[in-house]
């Protein structure tokens, strides 16, 4: 599959990895290998996010398996919060736990509410290198904590239990894309 140009963005839209496809479920490495490239991996991942209206997304739901991410995700006080990390580490999480709504691009329309702390703080680096540290609350917390996960190969359903999880996975498996993975 050819990647599509988002226009006035220098980034290709990537296919999305969907659930069910191994490469979600396996931690990813880490990057050491700062070249050109690396750049490019972040322009295509925020055409990415941005063609499928997402707030978040992590190297591996588009079939590289980097410890890479970006967001563009309000906080509970609508600010915005933009940028991307390389060698995310979650350092801190918590606060008081949430249950809140949450989805994912790689389930497209399905939607669970996942316990999530309510503060995270994730130090990496930055494409050139440097230095990120970020601290988020509220829902932009729940982004991070999100994007970090599936850097260790979990999805959000891997956090849900009982009738929450069965739900969400049932729902998966009746979408066009869950039956094709199936």
């Amino acid at each position: 599959m050819r990647h599509r140009p988002i226009p006035g963005s220098s980034g290709f839209v990537r296919p999305m990895t969907l659930l069910g496809d191994p490469a979600l479920h396996a931690p990813c490495e880490a990057v050491t290998d700062f070249a050109p490239s690396l750049v490019r991996l972040v322009e295509d991942m925020y055409a990415t996010m941005y063609a499928a209206e997402g707030v978040g997304l992590a190297a591996n739901q588009v079939g590289v398996p980097l410890r890479v991410f970006v967001y563009d995700c309000p906080d509970d006080e609508d600010v915005r919060h933009v940028g991307h990390i390389v060698n995310p580490r979650l350092v801190e999480a918590d606060g008081i736990t949430v249950r809140g709504p949450e989805g994912c691009l790689s389930l497209p329309g399905i939607e669970a509410g996942t316990e999530r702390f309510d503060r995270a703080v994730v130090e990496g680096v930055s494409v050139t290198g440097s230095p990120v540290r970020v601290e988020g609350t509220g829902f932009f917390a729940r982004c991070l904590q999100h994007e970090c996960d599936h850097l260790d190969g979990l999805v959000y359903t891997d956090r849900l239990t009982g009738w929450r999880r069965g739900r969400a996975l049932r729902a998966a498996r009746r979408t066009p894309w869950g039956r094709r993975e199936a």
